[in-house]
């Protein structure tokens, strides 16, 4: 079972949703294109919700912010992460596929954010995995 979130942590996952508002998508883009660099990974998605424009980029930079808004009431949350979750059954992922995600979206968040993404902010996004340091 992991750990609580710190008040550290949540206070300074909240701080960073204006960031997220305002560059959600490239940061999900960026993300994509790090993730996509795993031939195994990449064949997991289908790759017409890609793309500029594509449906799977918009979507996960809201479910991102959405985190960051509601990360002191994730039960808000619920209704999106179990129809994500059944989606993923779906598409046979597996636990092993999440620490490719977490590192290719704190390595994508470094990248857009530039300086905003200190040592602090990566580590509480972080959380638990502390996967950036592997970007």
């Amino acid at each position: 079972m992991p750990k609580p979130l710190s008040p550290e942590t949540i206070a300074v996952v909240k701080a960073t949703a204006p960031l997220l508002a305002e560059h959600g998508p490239t940061i999900t883009k960026a993300m994509y294109r790090r993730l996509f660099q795993d031939d195994h990974i990449r064949a997991l998605f289908n790759h017409a919700n890609q793309g500029e424009n594509g449906a799977q980029v918009h979507a996960l930079a809201g479910a991102i912010l959405a985190y960051a808004r509601n990360i002191e009431n994730l039960g808000a949350l619920i209704p999106v992460v179990e129809r994500v979750a059944h989606k993923h059954i779906g598409y046979h992922i597996l636990p092993e596929h999440y620490p490719y995600v977490a590192t290719a979206l704190l390595g994508a968040i470094k990248e857009v954010l530039g300086d905003a993404a200190t040592d602090t902010v990566l580590n509480a996004w972080g959380r638990p995995t502390g996967s950036w340091r592997r970007c």
